[in-house]
């Protein structure tokens, strides 16, 4: 299917430094928000720093949807050299900022410079989870999200972007999958997300097999598995030094997809620390998953 030794850039969601208030404040009611510490100007200077290729970016990073900004921002990404790709969702549990209808994502989009538009379906799913894959709610669902897809493909090709679909927590694979095929159009995959699919119950190493031949985008993300007498959790880890394969990950990848970005995501979670002790964790936290990336994995500048 693919060019296993292509070179593949390295990108970073803007969700990794969601606690200097970029990407998305997520898992608190709506009217928290953590404070912007760096705006987008700065993160992308950043970027150039690190060495990476190219952001993924969402409304809480672009802060205004104006027409002059979004033309600001799209002059920045050129001169920085930076690819961008815009991140929305439908019904964003915690962020609202995050959301948009498809066709206004396509138009900012567009805007902004971004070549390719990733949505979170958001689909609410029955309880328990277990054996709940093609549930009719969850296809009632879908077939809305379909419809309004459906309605945008002719923009989407007019303005020559590409459409990702994930497996946001709230998808398996196979559904994932189905609307994919259902959309039939060269521009629309899959959004691979390395972790996501453990929220429902799906093995993430059957999720990557499944979802690999249909990504367009990835989300590379690690996590650490505890188990203590109070359950077991999963905390988000620097990549490499969770319990995510990142290696094995990559191999699949190289094997039966055809993408050429990795966008690396860490959630790190606040905890305990005043949040100046988080943000500092959460920067190290960052780093040290772009040089795994790098050094460890061999992607990003460093391969072209």
């Amino acid at each position: 299917m693919s060019n296993y030794n292509r070179p593949i850039q390295l990108g970073m969601h803007t969700y990794t430094l969601h606690l200097h208030g970029l990407g998305e404040s997520w898992g608190f009611s709506e009217d928290h928000a953590f404070e912007q510490s760096i705006d987008l100007f700065q993160l992308m200077d950043y970027a150039v720093k690190w060495g990476l290729d190219g952001l993924h970016i969402t409304n809480v990073d672009l802060v205004s949807l104006e027409p002059e900004h979004l033309a600001k921002v799209k002059k920045a990404a050129e001169d920085h050299g930076l690819y961008l790709e815009y991140n929305v969702s439908f019904d964003a549990p915690c962020d609202p900022r995050v959301n948009s209808t498809v066709k206004d994502a396509l138009l900012n989009a567009k805007a902004m410079g971004a070549d390719l538009v990733k949505f979170s379906l958001d689909i609410d799913r029955p309880h328990p989870l277990y054996g709940t894959c093609f549930h009719p709610d969850v296809m009632k669902q879908l077939s809305k999200r379909y419809d309004e897809f459906k309605e945008n493909l002719p923009l989407l090709d007019e303005l020559g972007l590409t459409m990702a679909l994930e497996n946001h927590c709230d998808l398996y694979a196979d559904e994932v999958i189905w609307l994919v095929k259902q959309l039939n159009h060269p521009k629309v995959g899959a959004c691979l997300d390395t972790m996501n699919s453990m929220n429902v119950l799906e093995g993430p190493e059957a999720c990557v097999e499944k979802l690999a031949p249909y990504a367009n985008c990835v989300h590379f993300c690690d996590i650490k598995l505890v188990v203590d007498p109070d359950g077991v959790h999963s905390y988000g880890s620097p990549i490499g030094q969770g319990d995510i394969d990142g290696a094995k990950i990559l191999k699949t990848l190289r094997e039966k997809s055809k993408v050429d970005r990795i966008t690396f995501e860490v959630e790190y979670e606040i905890g305990d620390d005043s949040i100046e002790e988080a943000r500092e964790k959460e920067m190290k936290a960052c780093l040290e998953s772009i040089d795994y990336l790098r050094n460890t994995l061999n992607v990003g500048q460093r391969n072209r």
